[in-house]
């Protein structure tokens, strides 16, 4: 446990002789060593065990309640050009399982929609109106959208040729059949990345590429983030 090996004599030390000043200096040191998540895993699980021992009333406050947690540095995003993009869905198609091609789909539908991957899931093909030229995004059952929000997402060409490829394949399926066969892709795309040469993406980065290729054609951050269902003008 990374609280026991970080603090020497802590695991010989009875709960109640624990005091605020030694989890504030056990914390200052440690947290010049340990990544932000690290260290905020550890003083949670430190809290939580001392908060077992005011349960069973062996101490009456708890010394570690005097931690904050470290703020999180950002993941630096490194999204594919565009033409690096097309290459992926192409190479995911390349796959030897059978299920490579829906991968691929599934893929170019986060990044031509801005969808999360549980929206994606839960998209039907009656959330397609060609006619309108929108996507009616839903969620599924278990995660709903971002917000629990219904929004609508413009159908931009690129998915539109997506959809209505698909579509012409998979004609006679019901309109409440879902447009995805497979629920991730991360695997696939991984493969896919290291053999065009791109960085590593995941699902939610592909909803930034969405965001990226809007915003340089033109739209204003408040649309996008609205497209995307975030509350904010600032694009998560």
């Amino acid at each position: 446990m990374a609280v026991v090996k970080s603090w020497p004599g802590l695991n010989g030390t009875e709960a109640r002789r624990i005091t605020p000043a030694q989890c504030k200096g056990w914390a200052g040191k440690y947290a010049r060593k340990a990544a932000p998540i690290t260290f905020n895993n550890a003083t949670a699980l430190l809290k939580n065990i001392l908060s077992i021992a005011i349960e069973h009333g062996v101490i009456y406050a708890n010394p570690a309640a005097v931690l904050r947690r470290l703020p999180l540095r950002p993941k630096e995003v490194k999204l594919p050009s565009i033409d690096k993009f097309a290459a992926l869905p192409a190479e995911m198609r390349n796959g030897k399982s059978r299920y490579s091609p829906h991968c691929a789909d599934f893929a170019a539908g986060l990044a031509f929609t801005g969808c999360r991957a549980g929206e994606a899931r839960g998209m039907a093909w009656r959330d397609i109106d060609f006619n309108a030229g929108e996507i009616v995004v839903r969620g599924d059952a278990t995660t709903g959208t971002k917000n629990w929000e219904l929004r609508r997402v413009p159908l931009v060409p690129d998915a539109r040729e997506l959809f209505e490829r698909m579509r012409s394949e998979r004609s006679g399926e019901p309109l409440d059949q879902k447009v995805f066969r497979v629920r991730e892709c991360q695997k696939s795309l991984n493969r896919a990345c290291e053999k065009v040469g791109a960085d590593r993406v995941r699902h939610h980065d592909l909803g930034h590429l969405f965001a990226t290729r809007c915003i340089e054609s033109g739209v204003d951050i408040p649309t996008v983030s609205r497209w995307l269902g975030t509350r904010t003008a600032a694009l998560s």
